[in-house]
Parts: C-alpha cells; structure tokens; sequence
C-alpha cells in the first residue's frame, strides 16, 4: 500500500490552519497534522508553554469562523486533516479542558490527537494520561504520546512502559525521529512494541552530534531539523519495524525556508524524503 505523506504543522508554525493546509497541497502533501490545541494554562503560564514547545497553537475550538475556514480548505483541496497537537500534560492540569478541543477536533474529521508530559510526577501523568485517553474515546479519537529529548517522558522505552501501566484501547505513541536519535534509542528498542500503537510519526534529520545543553537541544529541534537523508538518522531502518504508519514531515528550519521561501523548501522536502525512502512516484 502506498504510504500517507502529511506535512506537520511545526514546520511552518506561524501559517494559519487553512492557509497551511493550500500549501500542503501546492507541495504534494496528501494530509496535514496541525497544532490547535493550546495549552490549558493560567496566562502567567503561556510563556513556559512557549518556550519549551515553540510557537503557540491556532486554537480552532476558540474561533468558528477558522474553523469553518479550515475544513472548507481540506475539502476544496482535497487534503486529509490526520492529526492535531497538542494536549500536552503538565502540573496540575485537568484533562476535562481539553475537551472543547477535542470536540473541534472531530469536528473536523480528525481521529488522532498528540500530547506529551511536561512533568516528572509520573504518578500524576500516568491518572491524567489515562483520563485523557478516555476523554478522546468519547470522540472517536486516538491519544497518541510524543516522548521529547526535553520533557517529563524523554524516549522510547518510558513512553512504551507508561502505556503498559495505562493499558486504555486508544493509546498510542508518536516516534519522532529527532527524539528517538538524541535520546539514544535503537531500533532494536522497537522490538517487542505493540505495532498497533503507532500511527504516525514525525521525520526528520540531524547532525550525528548531540546537543548536551537542553536549551540548544530546544533550539536545534525548533529551528535546524533537516530534510530527511540529509543527517546521521536511519528513517529507513525505523520504517521496517512500522511500515503502516502515515510518514509527517516536520523539519522546521530557519535558513532553509529564509533562502529557498516556504513552498519550494517543502516541495524539495517532500520529493527527497521520497527519494531517499525508495518512495518515489
């Protein structure tokens, strides 16, 4: 079966949803993951938010009018919405509001949402993990945990043992090739993985060296993922293990987009990703 290509919103974090979406299109996308789920903090909390993930989310559950707009986009240019982001757990959070969002979500059509654990009380991410997947069952969706070089779950195998104490029938988790590589996973680490639990994932590529410091590992992830193929990460190896999984692209990179312009970088994108996957059309 051909695999799905979705551009994720990260990329171009500043573009509006139904914007966003036309520019996937005009690259040759066949889906799109956005970021519109914002995060449910008190507002002296936003900019902790901010630094850690990036830019702040369009929050399509607060706005009708865009959320009308970007369903409209979908259809008239026939692009998939697959995924949203990000329901993200911290201290003190309660899950129950997200639901508005989660309710714009289906709205949309969308059957997979992201979030990842912005705390180390893992007693109290474990219960609000849980809540969360049985808030989204009760919208069709899929809860699927993102572990980040930078967070409370930081790889692989604290995502995968989380899951097992959770054990809902709607969990799953995100593999994003940036943190699988920085946070010393292998392949091998896939082995034995439920593969029902993966969805989707996010590539991208990076250089074979490591940040050490946490704030270059936020600016680099933020701002120089490279096109995948380019760096030291073996995307073909981890698509062996889930090859089912639709294939989002999220390589933000400043100089890139700053010298090249938006389309064309994601245009390239999408065509060497192909090439290097043995995906070519």
């Amino acid at each position: 079966m051909t695999p799905k290509y979705s551009l994720v919103h990260l990329t171009a974090a500043d573009c509006p949803p139904p914007d966003f979406i036309r520019l996937a299109a005009k690259a040759g996308f066949d889906c799109v993951s956005l970021r519109s789920i914002p995060t449910r903090m008190h507002r002296e909390e936003k900019s902790v938010g901010e630094n850690i993930t990036g830019k702040m989310p369009f929050a399509l559950s607060e706005n009708p009018a865009l959320l009308r707009e970007t369903r409209r986009a979908a259809k008239t240019e026939g692009i998939e919405i697959h995924d949203t982001e990000n329901a993200r757990i911290f201290d003190g959070v309660n899950v129950q509001d997200y639901e508005k969002d989660l309710e714009a979500a289906a709205e949309l059509g969308i059957h997979h949402i992201l979030t990842n654990i912005w705390t180390e009380d893992a007693m109290f991410y474990e219960d609000a993990f849980g809540r969360l997947c049985d808030l989204g069952a009760q919208y069709d969706l899929s809860v699927n945990l993102e572990f980040v070089t930078w967070s409370g779950v930081k790889d692989l195998n604290a995502a995968v043992e989380l899951l097992r104490r959770v054990n809902r029938p709607n969990q799953g988790i995100v593999l994003d090739a940036l943190h699988f590589y920085r946070s010393g996973n292998t392949v091998k680490d896939l082995e034995g993985v439920p593969k029902e639990w993966f969805r989707y994932v996010h590539l991208c590529d990076c250089p074979a060296e490591i940040p050490m410091e946490r704030e270059e590992l936020i600016r680099t992830g933020l701002e120089e993922r490279m096109i995948p193929g380019s760096g030291a990460v073996d995307m073909r190896a981890i698509l062996k293990q889930i090859p089912h999984v639709v294939r989002g692209i999220e390589i933000p990179n400043r100089r890139m987009t700053e010298q090249m312009g938006m389309e064309a970088y994601l245009t390239k994108a999408l065509a060497d990703t192909k090439k290097y996957l043995d995906d070519s059309e």
